[in-house]
């Protein structure tokens, strides 16, 4: 049964991500990224599992990669999300080696205000006539 829910699971998962507007598609990657940072902590401090705590922050930093490697410099607003972008990979990074999580409240802020922001513009997006 659970190979069967599973693939199920991830069926639905392939699907989500394949009919998502490009701006859907972002606020999956930072949901993504801050419930890895999540299970990062969890892996840490609860089960002292170093193996997963590394393959989650591993996951988080791919995640930003990708959002890095998203941007178009062409645009006046990427100069500045490449810093932000960048400071959270070196953030992430430097948790991963030293399995030290005190940066982490920081990191999740700023990518709870980024998702929260893109949750917005999705709204604004889809409902145009609601803005007053």
């Amino acid at each position: 049964m659970d190979y069967k829910q599973n693939s199920l699971k991830r069926e639905y998962l392939k699907q989500s991500v394949m009919t998502a507007s490009p701006v859907e598609l972002v606020i999956m990657l930072f949901d993504s990224c801050i419930k890895n940072l999540k299970l990062a902590e969890i892996c840490l401090e609860e089960r002292k599992d170093i193996a997963g705590t590394h393959e989650h922050f591993i996951n988080a930093q791919n995640i930003i990669t990708e959002l890095i490697n998203c941007l178009d410099m062409k645009q006046d607003l990427s100069e500045q999300l490449l810093q932000v972008y960048d400071f959270l990979l070196y953030a992430i990074r430097q948790m991963n080696a030293k399995k030290d999580l005190t940066m982490l409240p920081d990191v999740l802020e700023i990518l709870t205000s980024f998702r929260d922001t893109w949750q917005q513009i999705k709204s604004i997006s889809c409902c145009p006539s609601e803005v007053s």
